[in-house]
């Protein structure tokens, strides 16, 4: 395969993992929502655990479960400042 025909799929990849994180990004807000409502804390660490646990376990490679963990976190870092966005923006706790 040429490099250029590789790197066209790359993008398209690119494009398609930018469409999911958006997608994720609005399931987020939504639970951002609904934690506020029922007065949750943004952040819960056993869920966020939990999330690391399936993500590695869902790992087939070529990515290590640590690149995939890392990765991982920091979707739920970004995860969380938008959860606590949602909160300030409608008074709830973080």
């Amino acid at each position: 395969m040429e490099l250029d025909e590789l790197r066209r799929q790359i993008d398209s990849v690119d494009r398609k993992l930018v469409e999911l994180l958006n997608q994720r990004a609005r399931l987020v807000e939504e639970v951002g929502k609904l934690k506020k409502r029922l007065g949750m804390d943004v952040y819960m660490p056993e869920r966020e655990k939990e999330i690391l646990q399936l993500t590695a376990g869902a790992n087939g490679g070529p990515f290590s479960n640590a690149a995939i963990l890392r990765l991982f976190e920091r979707i739920l870092d970004e995860s969380r400042s938008l959860e606590r966005k949602i909160a300030e923006d409608f008074g709830g706790r973080t």
